[in-house]
């Protein structure tokens, strides 16, 4: 029994790919949308099917959370009358689940007593209305060009956006070892649709540097069917909302929010909807607003405050699930092809990222004043850099010339060697405090420094001079 529901058995009618049929005897029989039923292959195999819509003749289509790979006509299909739900608690650290909660780390049984459902209803606009006579608080990430252009403030939402290969996943792994080792934090990490490889590293790089006690992980990856890479992203909010509901602060580390909304793509394709833009489902805003309403802050306290690494595909910054992005985010940080080739990593472009908490009331009147003028200074350097490539330096005035030099210096010094990246920089990490990264930039513009060759300020920490 379910809420006083009997729970009749049906037959599967029809496998497509990941959709499932499944008929019920009576229209009473056919469990809610969101509901599991379980059903199993020819090889006894246990199937997760997740009902996402209802079809006439008492048929509910579902979409399957696993390789439907000999699934029988006719199967016995047995509802369960709930939803997926995952298990929470102090036993979830160091631990690897898939979307359904089941350890994937082969490290045994999870052993919790407790179970959250993860089709949550998102709060209330008056659960969200939360009284903040303190000023916002802010979160110290040891990188200088987040710090001082894009600071990250605790409850909010923030987005890595890049195409291929720009170091989306490794500035997303420093993050998590700067915030846990530093702060003390808890992070839940949810891999969304990448690669198996990404996952098996990211695991052994938290195990070696002692971190891996602080985190949760959960992954739906690429080889897994779209019903998985998209529910990934729900349990990932529920493990962060579990730590939430202890009074907690929590980071949530999402690798790809893209992935997911593709994921969203497909299944909608698979059940047949007319497509919107550019081939995308036409519940995209819906299914973008599902997930980021999840994030904020209580009324009791914790909060959970998100980094979302969002795959930009072709680095075109218009493309449709990308711009549905930017409605949720705080800080939205893009990471440059240009900037790459260049050497410069973290391969944050200042000019074409933004963030809403660069403000006074937040981060203090000389922190903004500095930032400002960083911003000033780069904008002015990039005009003056093709003006340079034309006829040459000599043929700037003296200002120019002095400020194209300490442009030059501090786009060095906005360089940094990472902890997770050692082994392909072969420098050791640096993390930098707030107010010698601030300092920095201020003796740099100051002209402080303008006896120092600008090699010198590339890959080093906070300034040795």
């Amino acid at each position: 029994m379910s809420n006083g529901r009997t729970l009749t058995p049906g037959r599967v009618v029809a496998v497509q790919g990941p959709v499932v049929d499944v008929k019920f005897a009576s229209a009473h029989d056919v469990p809610n949308v969101f509901d599991v039923i379980e059903t199993e292959t020819l090889a006894h195999r246990p199937i997760t099917l997740e009902v996402a819509e209802h079809l006439p003749g008492n048929i509910a289509r579902c979409i399957a959370l696993m390789s439907t790979l000999n699934i029988q006509r006719e199967a016995v299909a047995r509802p369960t009358g709930a939803p997926v739900t995952v298990a929470i608690g102090q036993e979830m650290y160091g631990r690897i689940i898939n979307v359904l909660g089941q350890p994937v780390d082969r490290k045994g049984p999870i052993t919790s007593k407790e179970f959250y459902s993860i089709r949550r209803p998102s709060p209330g606009a008056k659960i969200q209305q939360r009284l903040q006579p303190e000023p916002p608080e802010l979160l110290e990430t040891g990188i200088k060009i987040i710090d001082i252009m894009f600071p990250l403030v605790k409850g909010s939402k923030n987005g890595i956006l890049g195409g291929a290969a720009l170091g989306k996943s490794v500035l997303t792994l420093e993050l998590i070892h700067n915030m846990v080792k530093e702060h003390h934090g808890a992070c839940v990490f949810t891999g969304a649709g990448e690669r198996i490889r990404e996952g098996n590293e990211l695991y052994h790089e938290l195990a070696q540097h002692e971190v891996l006690d602080k985190v949760q992980l959960v992954y739906g990856q690429m080889n897994e069917p779209p019903g998985a890479r998209f529910g990934v992203a729900m349990t990932g909010i529920t493990l962060a909302e579990s730590i939430q509901r202890e009074n907690k602060d929590v980071l949530l580390f999402i690798d790809n929010v893209f992935r997911f909304l593709q994921a969203g793509a497909e299944i909608s394709t698979l059940l047949g909807r007319v497509p919107s833009e550019t081939g995308y489902q036409p519940t995209l805003a819906a299914e973008a607003s599902e997930f980021h309403e999840r994030i904020r802050s209580s009324q009791q306290g914790g909060s959970i405050t998100s980094l979302e690494a969002i795959y930009v595909p072709a680095d075109d910054l218009t493309d449709p699930a990308v711009v549905a992005l930017y409605s949720f985010l705080e800080s939205i940080m893009v990471l440059s092809r240009e900037r790459i080739q260049l050497g410069l990593y973290p391969a944050v472009d200042p000019l074409l990222s933004s963030s809403t908490n660069l403000d006074p009331d937040i981060i203090g009147e000389q922190h903004f004043k500095i930032a400002q003028e960083v911003m000033r200074v780069l904008q002015k350097y990039e005009e003056l850099r093709r003006i340079v490539a034309v006829i040459g330096l000599d043929e700037l005035s003296q200002v120019d010339r002095t400020l194209y030099a300490r442009a030059r210096k501090l786009q060095n010094f906005l360089t940094q060697p990472f902890f997770v990246a050692e082994g392909y920089t072969g420098k050791p990490g640096e993390y930098v405090p707030v107010a010698q990264a601030v300092e920095g930039c201020e003796r740099i513009l100051a002209g402080r420094v303008d006896n120092v060759p600008e090699e010198k300020f590339y890959m080093i920490g906070q300034l040795p001079w």
